[in-house]
């Protein structure tokens, strides 16, 4: 059952690689806990899966998450259901906890310059994690895209980049002159590292590994180098993509654009970004209007 809801997820669904590991994990960890409770699949009630979402709750599983399980739940029945594995599906009238939206942490432009000045282009990967900053933020990539970046997804004479988002959804990016710039130097300290086989197209390459770089990698990386910048705000390389938006936003730019480079399947999604656009202008006003400055 579970194996054929992995084959279901991957080839209908066309879930992300992350996304589809997340639910497996959510299943697989359900099961076993229903393999405890001594409860088959078929047999499971609102009150079972009441049970068990109280069980995380108690052991301080995060909100989030367990809308994510519930998520992975409906989905594992659905499928069932429709397979004949089960007669009802008892996610029908299961409720996910509600979880309030916050405003995501975004750099001001000097912090962002700030990052780029303190990587030190002396080491070999230094140029590589100049080019990896810059395109975090001057793309809007998502850390995964990033890591899956291809040279053939490079269309630098057009000044686009193909991206592979979520769910394997194709989108095309702008790519910025300064971007380019920085990955044209990349691309010297690049053509010094042997790939290893399978690895020759990936954009970002480990000098060390000469495979393809982790988001774990990236992560660490950007944090230490925000360390050494003197920010304490608590980054990661979706803040360089949160700034891109906004940053975006502040300029002028239409939010059915910034949806479309950022590739969100809803507007809804983009729209957090006017919430942080309105404080931006809120201080603006509090800062420059006259009767404030008085």
């Amino acid at each position: 059952m579970l194996q054929a809801f992995q084959n279901y997820i991957i080839l209908v669904k066309g879930l992300s690689e992350n996304t589809r590991q997340a639910y497996l994990r959510d299943i697989t960890r359900f099961l076993e806990y229903l393999q405890e409770q001594g409860v088959k699949p078929n047999e499971v009630t609102l009150d079972t899966l009441h049970a068990y979402t109280l069980l995380l709750t108690n052991l301080g599983i995060a909100a989030r998450s367990i809308v994510r399980l519930h998520s992975a739940l409906r989905s594992f029945y659905r499928f069932a259901l429709n397979e004949g594995f089960v007669e009802t599906d008892p996610t029908e009238l299961l409720e996910s906890p509600k979880v309030g939206r916050t405003l995501p942490e975004v750099l001001t432009l000097q912090e962002v310059e700030d990052i780029l000045a303190v990587i030190d282009l002396s080491q070999p990967f230094g140029q590589r994690d100049r080019a990896i900053v810059e395109m975090l933020y001057s793309c809007g990539l998502r850390v995964s895209e990033l890591c899956n970046l291809c040279l053939s997804h490079l269309y630098l004479d057009d000044d686009f980049l193909r991206v592979i988002g979520k769910g394997d959804k194709q989108r095309l990016v702008p790519i910025s002159p300064r971007a380019k710039v920085e990955l044209d130097l990349w691309f010297e300290d690049r053509a010094e590292i042997t790939p290893k086989p399978g690895e020759e197209d990936y954009l970002f390459l480990s000098h060390r590994r000469r495979k393809h770089l982790s988001r774990i990698t990236v992560f660490h990386n950007l944090k230490y180098y925000a360390q050494c910048a003197g920010i304490t705000k608590v980054i990661s390389p979706h803040t360089l993509r949160h700034t891109f938006a906004t940053h975006l936003l502040e300029g002028g730019a239409n939010l059915r654009a910034i949806q479309t480079m950022l590739g969100h399947e809803s507007i809804s999604t983009t729209e957090i970004y006017t919430h942080i656009d309105r404080g931006y202008l809120r201080k603006q006003i509090l800062d420059f209007f006259p009767r404030n400055k008085e």
